[in-house]
């Protein structure tokens, strides 16, 4: 069943998105275009995440489409977020993030990352894969062969789907499966279950989505 929609198509549609870091968000095709507006010299502190304000159930597939604009750079989706024992991912008794990404694996929350497109230094851009990692911690549960072509070859947008469904998590990109992992809720603590998702990228990474569909399962 569909239980959130968002086009992404101007800034309506994210009014009530949060950012963590510095970016600029424009849309100039009727797609979201976010890119950092600091120096990639400044390492992680020009990286950003992005935040969608709902909060999900813990068994969802998340739909939604990608198209990298302007390389280098890494893109991310966080989700079944939450703070650190349950807490609100923004509540004010948790550390401000502020985009550096060991405050997302060691910092005051718990979260799946699902790194999509790595193409951040020389050794992703020769060997391309999309990374499944667990935290609290920087756990790499899997990996899998990355299909989305480099930006000079990338001539449309892609459709990415991820799905977590009793601790079944996968995901697949036009269709082609990509990985597929179980979390057993021992191995790296607890299953996660509700939370938000986050949209993160480094720098000087450019990329454009759309059509964000969530479903409950």
């Amino acid at each position: 069943m569909l239980i959130y929609e968002n086009a992404l198509a101007s800034s309506d549609d994210i009014r009530d998105f949060v950012l963590e870091g510095e970016a600029a968000v424009s849309f100039p095709l009727n797609r979201m275009r976010l890119e950092s507006v600091k120096d990639p010299a400044e390492g992680q502190k020009s990286n950003f995440v992005f935040w969608c304000p709902a909060v999900f159930p813990p068994d969802i597939r998340i739909e939604w489409e990608f198209r990298p604009i302007r390389e280098p750079g890494l893109c991310i989706l966080f989700f079944a977020a939450q703070g650190k024992g349950g807490a609100d991912l923004f509540s004010p008794t948790l550390t401000p993030r502020t985009g550096e990404y060991e405050m997302y694996h060691h910092g005051d929350m718990d979260a799946y990352h699902l790194s999509y497109f790595r193409r951040r230094w020389p050794e992703e851009r020769a060997f391309h894969t999309c990374n499944l990692r667990k935290s609290y911690g920087f756990h790499l549960v899997t990996q899998g062969a990355d299909p989305i072509p480099d930006v000079d070859d990338a001539t449309r947008a892609y459709r990415l789907q991820l799905e977590k469904r009793n601790g079944n998590i996968s995901f697949a990109v036009d269709g082609l499966t990509v990985l597929q992992w179980e979390d057993d809720g021992h191995t790296f603590g607890e299953t996660l279950g509700q939370g938000r998702i986050g949209f993160r990228q480094m720098a000087p990474l450019i990329g454009e989505y759309a059509n964000l569909k969530v479903y409950s399962v």
